[in-house]
């Protein structure tokens, strides 16, 4: 079949707008935007660490690094199976107060507000599936750590902790 140029320019535009609307991906097979299917990011080669201010290590973690905006739209949901040692780390360009919500997530999550420098501002526990109530920061966070609800308090974890990961250092 030959297309004459104004419907080989009308099948362009039907292609950008249906990637556009996240109905086909133009990335990767792991990030693909798929309705009702959670979203598997690659476990980052590097450990992410908490440490207490002293220095003791309070907990290790594997992330899944969300680094785009279509990435920190989808974060966690539709997960049911993120074991305590896994984690999802949201990078962010600039600083600012964070609002996440809980909008198709079926587990509770410990959400943990961190800002540029590593340090944890606070933690939202135990925090409710599938609410679409907003859970803020209590300040600027470039960064947002999310994990299974209850990991934070069997580890102690608290605000003043520091995060350090190869992605925090080099901001």
């Amino acid at each position: 079949m030959v297309l004459r140029p104004i419907a080989l320019w009308t099948a362009c535009l039907a292609f950008v707008a249906l990637a556009l609307a996240g109905l086909i991906s133009l990335t990767s097979a792991d990030t693909a935007f798929v309705p009702g299917q959670p979203m598997r990011l690659p476990v980052d080669a590097t450990a992410l660490v908490v440490r207490a201010p002293d220095g003791t290590e309070r907990a290790r973690f594997d992330v899944e690094i969300a680094r785009s905006d279509a990435e920190h739209a989808r974060g966690l949901m539709y997960r049911t199976d993120l074991p305590e040692n896994r984690a999802m780390l949201f990078v962010f360009d600039d600083d600012s107060v964070r609002y996440f919500w809980m909008k198709d997530t079926p587990s509770s999550l410990d959400i943990i507000f961190v800002a540029r420098d590593g340090t944890i501002l606070n933690i939202a526990k135990a925090t409710t599936p599938f609410s679409t109530a907003p859970v803020p920061s209590t300040g600027e966070a470039g960064f947002v750590l999310e994990v299974l609800a209850g990991v934070t308090g069997k580890a102690a974890i608290v605000a003043g902790d520091k995060l350090e990961h190869p992605e925090i250092a080099n901001q």
